[in-house]
């Protein structure tokens, strides 16, 4: 993560910040199956969903993992996107 934060400071104008420890329950198709579904929901609810929930609407959630992206959709009003689309998106912008 450290590295990706490094990248993610460089932005100018820009703040980044990490939930760490915070997780959002997925565990690869562990939040896939039915019967881990409320116990997935629950480890998120600790403390990445209700941070996400915090933030402004114009804060863009940046999430690497797919499962995270996905677990914060559903359970948030909000969409998460990968670094890579962030930078890209960013890049564009200046062109």
């Amino acid at each position: 993560m450290d590295p990706l934060l490094r990248l993610l400071r460089r932005i100018p104008d820009a703040q980044s910040s990490t939930w760490m420890p915070a997780v959002c329950g997925m565990a690869g198709s562990f939040g896939y199956e039915i019967e881990h579904y409320d116990v997935s929901r629950l480890v998120g609810e600790q403390r990445l969903f209700p941070a996400v929930r915090e933030t402004a609407a114009d804060t863009a959630v940046v999430a690497p993992g797919f499962s995270c992206r996905l677990q914060i959709q559903h359970f948030t009003p909000r969409t998460a996107v990968h670094p890579a689309h962030l930078l890209r998106t960013l890049v564009a912008i200046d062109e």
